[in-house]
């Protein structure tokens, strides 16, 4: 059997990769997929405290919210990365800057 400490440090580990894929990448794909990673280490600590904390059912709901708009982060994303590709013909993010102009 799995205790609360089990889940906690999965979702530490999962948050550190996604924030080191999101600091040191400049692929916006690979930002994305840190962005996601950081999102499912929240989730995995919202099902955690749900059950360890008496089976009510917040964490899930918190956890839906969050599935939800990572949903919609990813399509946004996604639309933005292809028009930087379009524009640009890379997904560099240090190169977006220059869509402003």
């Amino acid at each position: 059997m799995h205790d609360l400490n089990t889940y906690l440090i999965i979702g530490a580990v999962l948050f550190t990769l996604g924030l080191f894929g999101v600091i040191t990448r400049r692929n916006a794909i690979a930002v994305l997929m840190g962005v996601e990673l950081i999102l499912n280490a929240a989730n995995i600590n919202f099902i955690a405290f749900a059950r360890f904390g008496g089976m009510n059912l917040s964490g899930h709901i918190f956890a839906m919210f969050v599935i939800i708009m990572a949903a919609v982060e990813a399509a946004v994303a996604l639309a933005i990365i292809i028009n930087l590709y379009n524009n640009l013909g890379t997904v560099n993010i240090d190169e977006a800057d220059t869509l402003k102009k």
